[in-house]
């Protein structure tokens, strides 16, 4: 077929949709050649074409960090250069899908440079945030009255990477992915069913209910052994070290983690994996009252949650001051999966420094995840409930406001 021909592109689309689940090395192929695929697409000049195809791969994604962020940005934008090129009363099916894909390719955060607002700001505005979250809503909407099940499936995987605006979100989660459990299993998608169900598992984590997570992890290794989707078996292999962890203890942990440190290292997922041993490494300190030993992190990549770790390592190193002012500029953490865990590591920081700005902050943010499990609900690690995280921060917030320590104000 010639090149750039509208078979050849559709069959095309159709190769890395099936790629991208064969494990590793098909996922990484498929995420490279997409974003040839959808520039071919593009330059054909036939919108209808390039919506098609950049609407066509509906690969179920499950962690809220993308492993490709320039990619994930570019795809985006090309699915809203594609709906705005077909306007509002263009094919709701077209439309529906595009939305899906601006929803899920959106996950991350824009603005993770931005300093934490000062409490006598207004919110900080994020046009891209509101556009996604609104393109998730339409996309659901859309499908739900187009009466397709697996664009509906789509949509609501758009629907769970815009589920973070705030902490505190694991119940909705669960209903989300029990929905999405019900509409794949009544209508026989067995990716999506998959999806749905690790959906549930992040979330039952996060709500501590770890009986109704183990149901959920046997039932995810049993469809992705039936159904060749191996890379499911790294999200159950997480969770069974965070299980571990909360109902054995951490030496007991320990083993489990370095095993799954080891075995996942090359899934194909850098979202996920890169900084990951730095986030089991906090596993045991956030879950006593101490500072970190910072000589235990000195030999770990911190990857992308580096900002939100300096400070607590500057202040368990002694530089009281740098540790201020790094609390002072840090960026509030990504509206995503681990959200919860670093608002504790900032409150944590911010305690022992008295910084109360921030430390309030955090306090003011944990409060809405206080019937959960810090960190739990990313399927990785836990810092145990954060009603614990909280008595902290108030005894702090109490002891600095006492003494007088720590600065007033701050960018923070």
């Amino acid at each position: 077929m010639p090149a750039r021909s509208r078979a050849r592109l559709h069959a095309t689309a159709g190769l890395l949709r099936d790629l991208a689940v064969t494990g590793p090395d098909g996922l990484g192929e498929a995420l490279r050649h997409r974003r040839e695929l959808v520039a071919a697409a593009e330059t054909t000049g036939d919108a209808d074409l390039a919506a098609r195809i950049i609407g066509s791969y509906d690969v179920p994604a499950v962690w809220t960090r993308a492993d490709d962020p320039e990619g994930a940005g570019e795809l985006s934008r090309a699915a809203a250069r594609a709906a705005a090129r077909l306007g509002p009363d263009g094919p709701a099916v077209l439309r529906a899908r595009l939305l899906s894909v601006v929803a899920v390719e959106s996950r991350g955060d824009a603005t993770a440079d931005s300093p934490l607002p000062r409490a006598a700001d207004a919110p900080v505005t994020e046009p891209w945030r509101l556009r996604a979250g609104r393109a998730a809503e339409e996309a659901v909407r859309l499908a739900r009255g187009l009466g397709d099940p697996a664009l509906l499936a789509f949509a609501l995987n758009g629907s769970f990477m815009q589920s973070f605006a705030g902490c505190g979100s694991a119940a909705r989660r669960d209903a989300l992915g029990g929905e999405l459990t019900r509409l794949a299993v009544g209508h026989q998608l067995p990716g999506h069913e998959v999806l749905g169900r690790i959906v549930r598992l992040q979330a039952l984590a996060g709500l501590g209910d770890f009986t109704q997570a183990d149901a959920e992890a046997e039932e995810i290794d049993r469809l992705a052994h039936r159904n060749e989707r191996p890379l499911a078996a790294v999200f159950t292999a997480w969770y069974r070290a965070l299980r571990t962890s909360e109902t054995e203890g951490w030496p007991a942990a320990r083993p489990q983690y370095a095993k799954v440190l080891a075995d996942t290292a090359d899934c194909g997922m850098p979202g996920l994996t890169r900084g990951a041993a730095v986030l089991v490494a906090l596993g045991p300190v956030m879950r006593g009252d101490a500072l970190p030993r910072p000589g235990d992190f000195a030999h770990l990549d911190p990857g992308p949650y580096r900002r939100w770790l300096d400070p607590l390592l500057l202040a368990a190193s002694g530089a009281t001051e740098e540790a201020r002012q790094a609390l002072t500029t840090v960026p509030r953490p990504p509206h995503d999966l681990l959200q919860e865990a670093l608002w504790c590591v900032l409150a944590r920081a911010a305690a022992a420094v008295g910084h109360l700005p921030v430390l309030r902050r955090a306090r003011e943010e944990l409060a809405f995840a206080e019937a959960e499990f810090a960190g739990a609900g990313s399927g990785l690690v836990s810092f145990g409930p954060v009603t614990r995280h909280l008595a902290a921060a108030d005894a702090a917030i109490g002891r600095h406001t006492r003494s007088g320590t720590g600065p007033a104000g701050g960018d923070a």
